[in-house]
């Protein structure tokens, strides 16, 4: 038979109570804020470990050879990510229970933590490569896992060598019927033309990038969706009313929400860190602020999402779809 389950033991409080062992109690100088530095860092490690859940379980099924859309698959992974997103958030919020130490509080403590850093976080990184941060991509790519355990750098070369959740989306999109290449070229050609009548004359340049992007299939460099992903991508976009699309753009927009909470939690720190250190070095020995600055500037993992926005039109003057496409799209009426 069974045994109850009690609260206190099914969460392990006895571990988790007393996983807290400040430095400045071991150098007989208390510092009543290292205690609030402590669980809040421990806390972002816990939210870390939930987002690698759920990315690994959204990495699972985009795995799949087909991802069956009219399937519960992809609300799965558009609720997953929506959690990711509001995890996210949180992270970001904490930030605000962290600045209720002062400077003067942090530096009670502060030097005692030498080396440890926040940019030892293994688990941080470690998600960052799974959901698309390529390794050339990284600021300061020559010593991000320099101070990192061996086992950790190896866990993080793991996930960037396996798919990542950007690659796999590239492939989803990929295997979208519309638009391709022969069968839909009169409607591309429209779509086209009809772009490049709304730019303004100082918008005229767009017209090359919207080739790259969109037609150009030579064009590898520093891209990781193919210009059919990214025909693919606008056209759920534009077209996202249609019921078959709705959550096909909702996917699309919480990954750009993931970026824009993983912006502001970067934003949020390297703020925080001016705020209490000032110029000085990290406890790591990076340089601060301005690494963290650098790290925000670059570390936009779905940026290729984001800059499709440029080629939007109008509502209004949207191309009619063929009417063989727009049946796919709707509800199937008997």
């Amino acid at each position: 038979m069974a045994t109850d389950v009690h609260y206190h033991d099914y969460l392990q409080l006895d571990k988790i109570l007393a996983a807290q062992s400040p430095e400045s109690d071991k150098h007989n100088l208390p510092a009543h804020d290292e205690m609030l530095f402590i669980i809040i860092h421990q806390a972002y490690e816990l939210w870390f470990k939930q987002l690698h859940h759920e990315a690994d379980s959204i990495v699972g099924i985009m795995s799949k050879p087909a991802l069956n859309d009219n399937s519960p698959e992809l609300q799965t992974v558009v609720h997953r990510l929506n959690r990711c997103v509001t995890i996210l958030r949180v992270l970001v919020h904490q930030i605000d229970i962290m600045e209720t130490m002062t400077p003067m509080d942090f530096l009670d403590f502060r030097d005692m933590l030498s080396p440890a850093s926040g940019f030892q976080s293994w688990q941080f990184k470690e998600l960052e490569a799974k959901l698309g941060l390529k390794f050339e991509d990284r600021h300061g790519k020559e010593y991000y896992t320099a101070q990192l355990r061996k086992e950790h750098v190896d866990i993080i070369k793991k996930a960037e060598g396996g798919k990542s959740l950007l690659q796999l989306l590239n492939g989803w999109l990929e295997r979208m019927p519309f638009l391709k290449e022969g069968a839909d070229s009169s409607f591309w050609e429209n779509y086209k033309q009809t772009y490049r009548d709304s730019l303004a004359e100082a918008e005229k340049n767009n017209v090359a990038g919207f080739e790259e992007i969109f037609e150009d299939a030579s064009s590898t460099a520093n891209r990781t969706l193919s210009p059919a992903a990214c025909r693919a991508a606008l056209f759920i976009m534009l077209y996202r009313g249609y019921p078959l699309l709705q959550l096909p753009f909702q996917l699309l927009n919480c990954l750009l929400e993931i970026d824009e909470q993983l912006s502001s939690w970067r934003y949020r720190h390297m703020n925080m860190v001016h705020r209490m250190i000032g110029t000085r070095i990290g406890t790591g020995g990076s340089t601060g602020k301005d690494y963290l600055k650098a790290a925000a500037d670059k570390h936009y993992i779905f940026r290729e999402i984001a800059q499709l926005n440029s080629f939007l039109i109008e509502r209004r003057k949207l191309p009619l779809l063929p009417p063989d496409i727009e049946k796919e799209l709707g509800f199937v009426v008997v």
